[in-house]
């Protein structure tokens, strides 16, 4: 099924919007791949009968990361990490910089949209494209892989470059369109 017409306001309270992130490095068994949810952002999606017609647009806030889980490492990501962890990608990769999307062309095929458009990250606009599922119930899902260097943004390294966030981190939405 496709998102039936109508307008739909989504936010945190809907859906989870996360980013995922691996790592690489000759110290990479130290670290951790995170998993990180964006904890305030907004979407809009004006779904028309035609999906031609769709568009689709969001905003994200890149001050409002929480880490929600550290898989890997030698030892288990503690709180302090957890906690320090945002700041470092405030400080040192997003730099509170604007996180927007625009859609330029939406196209369905069964359940799944295809969606085109640009993303802009740090004040680069780059042109961007995934799928989202929509389920009959309403359930709403999809990814994309993002690449950071694209984006001007040099991919976070500690331990002097032997512990490196992967380029490519793989953004997903989970969720419920709101009803009526």
């Amino acid at each position: 099924m496709t998102i039936p017409p109508g307008t739909y306001r989504l936010g945190p309270e809907q859906a989870r919007l996360t980013v995922r992130t691996g790592r690489s490095g000759a110290a990479a068994k130290a670290g951790h791949d995170l998993l990180i949810e964006v904890t305030s952002w907004r979407a809009e999606i004006d779904a028309a009968e035609d999906p031609a017609a769709t568009t689709m647009q969001l905003s994200a806030d890149s001050t409002s990361l929480r880490v929600l889980e550290g898989t890997g490492g030698l030892q288990a990501l503690g709180d302090d990490d957890k906690a320090s962890i945002p700041k470092s990608i405030d400080d040192d990769v997003l730099k509170r910089g604007a996180i927007e999307f625009q859609s330029s062309s939406v196209s369905a095929d069964g359940d799944r949209l295809r969606v085109d458009g640009e993303l802009e990250l740090r004040g680069a606009r780059r042109p961007v494209s995934f799928e989202l599922h929509a389920d009959a119930d309403g359930r709403l899902t999809g990814s994309a892989t993002l690449t950071q260097s694209d984006f001007g943004i040099k991919p976070y390294s500690t331990l002097f470059g032997a512990l490196k966030v992967l380029d490519q981190v793989e953004v997903a939405i989970d969720g419920r369109l709101p009803s009526g």
